[in-house]
């Protein structure tokens, strides 16, 4: 078998097939890291048996092998990790033949992050008087940046893409929501709120999750989120606005014997 550093574009057929195999999709937190990566085909003389992703030289983020060749997977699997010194991991449960390979070796395993999806429940949420919710303006600028401070990077780029809405209550600005569209899922955008410090548990991260689950779902996106595995709040939250998970991201950590 040949392993060798190739663009992204090389092997998209290749991603494409992996992606159609998951038994759940992941958010964008997993997405940036595999497409910050760097990547690799796996090919038995001019044939295409699967691709794999690295980041940082350090983690591997992706290992695909497809059907006909996967009677090779678990000695492709330790050579690739030998050969790129691997000492991370981040594996989806949703994907069965990495976590498979995975806990076949020696390795620490973290818990993550939740990964959810559209429960598909309706929740009627009715915005209090004087409430707005809507999409974020250049105008609202100062206003997120004095509320959210570094909760995100370049916040008039959100603005200007048409992915960042605000919830005001009359002029206070109470939190804002995010609709972060895939870039390698089909129709599949990553939402999230933030929610300014005064007004949490109030129910008010709650009626941001429903808004932007309703706003996909008049525009034809499927709507899904994660969050850090140990952030109780914010996984009740979502849970309570619609969204349900079943997938957990794992950090795998080799350990030396």
């Amino acid at each position: 078998m040949i392993i060798k550093e190739c663009a992204l574009a090389e092997i998209q057929h290749l991603v494409k097939e992996y992606l159609a195999g998951l038994s759940s999709p992941f958010d964008s937190f997993l997405e940036e890291y595999i497409l910050s990566s760097t990547f690799y085909s796996i090919q038995d003389d001019s044939n295409d048996v699967g691709y794999m992703a690295v980041y940082n030289k350090e983690r591997l983020t992706q290992f695909y092998i497809r059907s006909a060749y996967q009677m090779h997977a678990q000695s492709l699997f330790v050579e690739a990790l030998e050969r790129h010194a691997i000492r991370f991991m981040f594996v989806p449960t949703s994907d069965e033949l990495l976590i498979s390979l995975a806990v076949d070796l020696d390795m620490a395993i973290n818990k993550q992050a939740y990964f959810f999806q559209d429960s598909l429940v309706s929740i009627a949420a009715e915005l209090g008087d004087g409430d707005v919710f809507r999409l974020a303006e250049q105008g609202d600028l100062e206003q997120i940046q004095a509320v959210c401070g570094d909760f995100l990077d370049e916040y008039d780029q959100w603005i200007a893409r048409g992915e960042l809405f605000v919830y005001y209550r009359k002029v206070d600005l109470l939190g804002i929501g995010l609709i972060g569209k895939s870039k390698m899922f089909d129709g599949l955008a990553s939402i999230g709120m933030f929610t300014h410090e005064s007004c949490r548990m109030q129910g008010i991260g709650r009626a941001i999750i429903i808004q932007l689950r309703n706003w996909c779902s008049h525009n034809g996106i499927t709507p899904i989120s994660g969050c850090w595995y140990y952030n109780e709040a914010s996984k009740r939250t979502l849970e309570s606005g619609g969204m349900v998970t079943r997938t957990r991201l794992l950090n795998f950590e080799i350990t030396k014997s």
